[in-house]
């Protein structure tokens, strides 16, 4: 299910001043700037132009299809080090390298760390194109499933203590009876709790409901995993024949 569907939400609803894909060019060189700056406005993109990383890191994040035109060979913080510095809270930024002396150690370095291409000076106008479309689909992507997973956990904050157990349980393989013999509650006090966190999470089927709780990375705690053994060695044992004599602990 898609679960931003569910709540009404779009891409476009997440907070940004404009759904214009929006190219980031950072390079020293300002005929470089000013032609790609042309070239972007030109496909009906929005650029915004820095001269440093320093400049491009003071720029507050945006949630819109975006990718970052980066040179190498940039003064104070290199291309290859803002890479590095943005890798994790901007993964929604495909970088496009672009340098007039590059050797491949390097771009081996920028691809191996996420860059979608890595552009040698000169290039055709054409090659450059067709890489900003593939990284804003990218981006576009990237931010898809950032919302779908802002979505999801605002679903799951809405549950009750118990109905996250309960979640966590159901999800983890354990019948309703078994979660009322875990949690000292009856099997249909644990259909109502179940049949709540459903509806609450916007699940079709325990199906969708285990893959929530894959992404929230839910887990069990160990006192629970071991409970839920013991358990099951008691239903295993009292299906035994050879073992209904014997009273089980």
């Amino acid at each position: 299910m898609n679960l931003v569907r569910a709540l009404g939400h779009e891409v476009g609803s997440l907070p940004m001043s404009d759904g214009t894909p929006i190219v980031f060019v950072v390079d020293d060189d300002v005929s470089v700037r000013e032609s790609l700056e042309l070239l972007i406005r030109c496909e009906g993109w929005q650029p915004e132009i820095f001269a440093s990383a320093q400049e491009f890191l003071s720029q507050p994040r945006v949630l819109v299809p975006s990718c970052l035109i980066l040179d190498v060979s940039l003064p104070g913080l290199n291309g290859l080090d803002l890479q590095k510095r943005i890798a994790s809270d901007r993964t929604d930024v495909p970088i496009i390298f672009i340098t007039g002396h590059g050797y491949i150690p390097m771009s081996v370095q920028a691809m191996k760390a996420g860059a979608v291409e890595f552009l040698t000076k000169p290039f055709g106008e054409d090659v450059l194109l067709s890489a900003i479309r593939n990284a804003i689909e990218r981006s576009q992507a990237a931010l898809g499933r950032e919302a779908e997973t802002r979505a999801l956990r605002d679903c799951y904050e809405s549950l009750t203590p118990r109905e996250r157990q309960v979640m966590a349980m159901v999800a983890a393989g354990l019948l309703n009876k078994q979660v009322g013999g875990e949690l000292n509650i009856s099997e249909i006090t644990v259909k109502a709790h179940r049949g709540q966190v459903m509806r609450k999470m916007k699940a079709d089927s325990l199906a969708d409901l285990v893959n929530m709780a894959a992404r929230l990375r839910l887990a069990r705690s160990p006192k629970n995993r071991h409970s839920l053994g013991q358990s099951r060695l008691r239903i295993t044992l009292r299906s035994c024949p050879c073992c209904r004599e014997f009273p089980t602990t």
